[in-house]
């Protein structure tokens, strides 16, 4: 598809960063190893099920996990966690590292959840479209941890940019 010749690069930028977002820590298992990142582009699709519906960027270790084992948590981080999303948006060394600053430990369906969170959901994939430089993963919730209600970290008070 060739580019839009008629799109204001700067306008569009701007516009989309007005998108408002929570801030999450996705988390996946396989073969005994879990992996997590930070995840900004999520939102929720239905009550009937409940589905959650995130974007992941196609080239992760993540997005390959989610796609082999259909499973992912979202982590609700509070308010004040701005240090913790930032430990898992850094490139890691090795699979699994970014736990290594955040105790968890695996819910009923063997996925990470933060022991420090406001709580979580485990999902199981229900569908995807790849377009883009992200895979969009369709979610349906089937498990819900709630640890310690509250404000969740949104991408606006945290000054960082992701998207545009």
């Amino acid at each position: 598809m060739a580019p839009n010749a008629n799109l204001d690069a700067d306008a569009k930028k701007i516009l989309l960063r007005k998108i408002p977002h929570g801030v999450f820590i996705c988390g996946v298992a396989e073969a005994g190893e879990v992996n997590g990142f930070t995840a900004s582009w999520v939102t929720q699709g239905s009550f009937e099920p409940p589905l959650v519906v995130m974007a992941v960027r196609s080239d992760s270790t993540s997005n390959g996990i989610i796609q082999r084992t259909g499973r992912f948590s979202l982590n609700v981080l509070k308010a004040d966690q701005k240090d913790l999303a930032a430990v898992f948006f850094k490139p890691q060394r090795a699979i699994g590292g970014r736990f290594d600053a955040a105790p968890f430990s695996l819910g009923p369906l063997g996925l990470p959840l933060l022991n420090d969170a406001i709580g979580a959901v485990e999902c199981e994939l229900v569908g995807q479209v790849a377009a883009g430089d992200h895979t969009v993963f369709v979610g349906e919730v089937k498990t819900a941890t709630l640890q310690a209600d509250g404000p969740a970290l949104e991408l606006s008070s945290t000054g960082w940019q992701y998207g545009g």
